[in-house]
């Protein structure tokens, strides 16, 4: 049974996480746009913080947790599939991280990033979840 709400808390806190890798680089491409200084800059900056620190942060720790919990009590370290996945969920981590480093760069009125920068970045979370989903459904190997 505790498998089963631990898979719940996994599968809620990685829509929360995707959501958030989804969202913000989209918001990235409007704050581009905003004069520095401005009202809807400004307003941005508080988007962009609120949702990297009360969403997307604790939903990255919830899924890694939960995930990693799952993977012990499930003996899944030594399937290839699995790892392929944790490889990807590595990557990904590694992408929220990155947007990060943007949301700093925007907060202190110093991104010299174009919307087209950000619009591709919006895509490679979406690359990503393809994969996992790919190896955790299919498991190829």
């Amino acid at each position: 049974m505790s498998y089963l709400w631990l898979k719940v808390l996994h599968v809620l806190a990685v829509i929360s996480w995707m959501a958030g890798l989804l969202y913000l680089p989209r918001l990235f491409v409007y704050h581009v746009d905003a004069p520095k200084g401005s009202q809807q800059s400004e307003t941005f900056k508080v988007m962009e913080r609120r949702l990297m620190r009360a969403i997307m942060n604790p939903a990255m720790i919830v899924a890694w947790a939960s995930g990693l919990a799952i993977a012990w009590q499930q003996e899944f370290f030594s399937h290839v599939w699995f790892l392929g996945k944790l490889g990807l969920v590595v990557l990904m981590s590694g992408v929220h991280g990155w947007l990060a480093v943007q949301r700093k760069a925007f907060a202190e009125d110093r991104n010299d990033k174009s919307h087209v920068y950000f619009r591709v970045l919006n895509e490679i979370p979406t690359l990503l979840m393809i994969g996992v989903v790919i190896l955790v459904i299919v498991k190829p190997f």
